[in-house]
């Protein structure tokens, strides 16, 4: 488990696995909830203050390098992170979404020509510095701000469980 992130990179899939990865489940029914929904509470319940969405698979046949379906997934990653906790007005700032093809390499290092309708996201940083971000890389290298740490402190680390092993 995790106990500590500074930031948080949530995959989603631009091919027919979306609908399945955001659904909202229901226990009583017997319904399980999609990973990145679930993944996206616990992002939120840990406190991470950095997120970046990446749509990826936009190579598949049903993204299709599509600006329609990027924006269809945008808004509905968006719709959901707000019902999971996220706030509304850091989600719409600060959160950038980015359309990529880990596959193709498309959106990852470099501004990908498949996607000639992608002009890049605005996004305002934990400081209040505004962005824009065309790849994953520019969101890593430029957006992401490491928080002040206390380095004369005593090392502290979280401990899970304990075993006793007898031998």
């Amino acid at each position: 488990g995790a106990a500590q992130a500074d930031v948080a990179l949530l995959m989603v899939p631009a091919d027919g696995n979306f609908t399945t990865a955001i659904q909202k489940g229901n226990h009583k029914a017997g319904e399980i909830q999609g990973q990145t929904r679930q993944h996206a509470r616990l992002l939120n319940l840990l406190g991470v203050k950095q997120l970046i969405i990446g749509i990826n698979k936009m190579d598949t046949d049903t993204a299709g390098y599509k600006n329609e379906r990027y924006v269809e997934i945008r808004d509905e990653m968006v719709s959901m992170l707000i019902k999971v906790g996220w706030k509304k007005e850091f989600v719409e700032k600060s959160v950038p979404v980015l359309p990529i093809s880990g596959w193709m390499g498309d959106n990852l290092l470099k501004k990908s020509e498949k996607m000639t309708w992608w002009n890049g996201v605005d996004v305002v940083t934990a400081s209040g510095k505004s962005l824009h971000i065309n790849t994953l890389l520019d969101a890593l290298n430029t957006m992401v701000e490491l928080p002040e740490r206390n380095t004369d402190a005593p090392m502290r680390l979280p401990v899970s469980g304990i075993y006793k092993i007898k031998g």
